[in-house]
């Protein structure tokens, strides 16, 4: 069974910064892709940025590019999101997400969503 566990989250004031650990396990394959996204109460859901696991290629969605980077671990199992100049209108559930159609253009997922999905770990950004 296919488990995500996202942690990391917190409080941080305006230009601060977090770094998000998503640990994955329950499968074998090293084929995978992974998302960080976010959600607001009463808003749809954001497609933050994602992460190859085969060549660690990555997309970002233009709000966060330059502030945020995700990257994965040494354990190969753990994917970090880490988030700098943290702004008030980065605040929201943050949640980690796994794919195994790797062949998509990354992009794709920011609107299309995963396949699996772990539970979301609060990201407040105080002004």
């Amino acid at each position: 069974e296919v488990q995500l566990q996202a942690s990391g989250g917190g409080l941080v004031q305006a230009g601060g910064s977090l770094r998000l650990s998503c640990v994955v396990s329950g499968f074998i394959y090293d084929d995978y892709v992974i998302g960080w996204y976010r959600q607001v109460p009463g808003k749809e859901r954001e497609g933050v940025s994602v992460i190859r696991r085969s060549d660690a290629i990555t997309d970002y969605m233009d709000s966060v590019k330059g502030r945020f980077t995700v990257s994965i671990g040494s354990a190969k199992n753990t994917v970090y999101l880490e988030m700098n100049s943290l702004k008030p209108e980065d605040t929201a559930v943050y949640y980690c997400a796994l794919d195994f159609n790797s062949r998509l253009p990354l992009h794709a997922f920011h609107n299309l969503g995963m396949t699996y999905w772990g539970k979301g770990t609060q990201v407040t950004v105080s002004s």
